[in-house]
């Protein structure tokens, strides 16, 4: 979460409409939170809770809260669009973090998931609930966030529908509100489908930044048609981004330098599609659609300070979807190099031996056990520092 700076009268009122979002038990439920959140230690109990100071009630009413309490969804959506950081640019990040329920056998709806802190059988795949977020990111070098929207993933959902579901409620919630001075950009990392959601948002004024992988090939559009028999080809020359033979002149490229990455070399291709199968999510409609984008290629001279990790060249995938707006090589960049983690409930404060997840055997039969996702923070650097945007003056780049 980002750092409150508002005054006191600001808060106050932020404090006052929370509360608002919270019915009935509302008091309790919002001392309930900051007992959660203001606990110095891991919260295995809920009876706990009742011990801070920050919870002023009896025990009881915790109990009553919790099985009487409901919260104000969209309300509290709203809460958090109008109060979000107005000088932080319109981009979002989505990423989804598991809450491991490894002894919760019967936990309604559990299924198996990636997580990073958790293992079983030695891959970091354990059952629980995975929960998706959207945060919006500030360039600054920390890990402060502005949480926009939440969602659970069922297991009996498609993972990519689900979240082009949650940002189409989120650019209609932000065009409802103060509105965006551009289309806002929502960036992922390696694992979601970067062509299905650019084809599930191309009706829609937003842009899509995903990371892809080395190894993918794409194709231009092939060369008119000269009248030849048969069927024209659908796929031009071919684009392999492991293969710098293939790859023809780009149509921007940027060099610049970076406080912490030193010199970094960016290259853009535009009009670059892959080549789709009648499998799968395209299975019943008949012939592969074409989905273009702009394919993006970031080198760095080094990695910042006290990283072991091994520099890599750095892949992205952007579509603008229907807003046809011209893309900036720096801001794209920029928004990859600074991105945080919207949530790090995959990780925990408490430093101790990973839990021994067993497989769900009953996991529509009730209720289970309860435990808490504890959030990351990273680090509690000055937010005031900046970086050194890339590309921050360069005209844009249209396709």
């Amino acid at each position: 979460m980002r750092p409150l700076k508002e005054t006191s009268a600001e808060l106050i009122d932020f404090r006052q409409s929370l509360r608002q979002c919270l019915n009935p038990w509302g008091d309790a439920l919002f001392e309930l939170c900051d007992a959660m959140l203001c606990s110095p230690h891991r919260v295995d109990c809920v009876p706990a809770l009742s011990l801070d100071p920050e919870f002023r009630r009896s025990h009881g009413s915790l109990y009553k809260a919790l099985a009487g309490g409901e919260v104000d969804d969209e309300q509290l959506r709203r809460l958090l669009i109008s109060h979000r950081p107005k000088e932080w640019p319109d981009v979002f990040a989505i990423d989804a973090s598991t809450w491991a329920r490894c002894d919760a056998e019967t936990s309604p709806e559990r299924g198996f998931h990636y997580s990073a802190s958790h293992h079983s059988g030695s891959k970091p795949i354990v059952p629980g609930w995975s929960f998706q977020w959207i945060s919006q990111l500030n360039w600054a070098h920390d890990s402060w966030t502005a949480p926009m929207d939440a969602r659970r993933i069922k297991p009996s959902e498609n993972a990519t529908d689900a979240t082009i579901r949650q940002i189409l409620r989120l650019v209609k919630a932000l065009e409802k509100g103060d509105g965006v001075d551009a289309p806002p950009m929502f960036v992922f990392d390696a694992g979601y489908d970067p062509i299905a959601i650019g084809d599930g948002l191309s009706n829609v004024n937003a842009q899509a930044l995903v990371r892809i992988s080395s190894q993918r090939v794409f194709h231009f559009d092939p060369a008119p048609p000269t009248g030849g028999r048969g069927r024209p080809p659908r796929h031009g020359a071919r684009f392999a981004l492991s293969g710098p033979a293939t790859w023809t002149t780009p149509d921007a490229e940027l060099d610049s330098s970076d406080p912490r990455y030193g010199g970094v070399n960016v290259q853009v291709w535009h009009g670059l599609h892959p080549k789709l199968t009648t499998q799968g999510r395209w299975g019943k409609s008949g012939t592969a659609p074409i989905v273009r984008g702009s394919v993006i290629r970031v080198e760095v001279e080094h990695l910042p300070k006290r990283s072991c990790a091994v520099k890599k060249t750095l892949w992205l995938w952007w579509s603008c979807g229907a807003s046809r707006t011209s893309i900036s090589v720096g801001a794209p960049t920029c928004a990859v190099l600074t991105l945080s983690t919207p949530t790090g409930s995959s990780r925990t404060l408490s430093a101790g031996p990973r839990p021994h997840c067993e497989h769900p055997s009953k996991p529509n039969a009730g209720r289970g056990s309860s435990s808490r996702p504890i959030p990351n923070y990273d680090s509690l650097a000055d937010s005031s520092k900046t970086c050194d945007c890339l590309g921050r003056n360069v005209g844009a780049l249209r396709d």
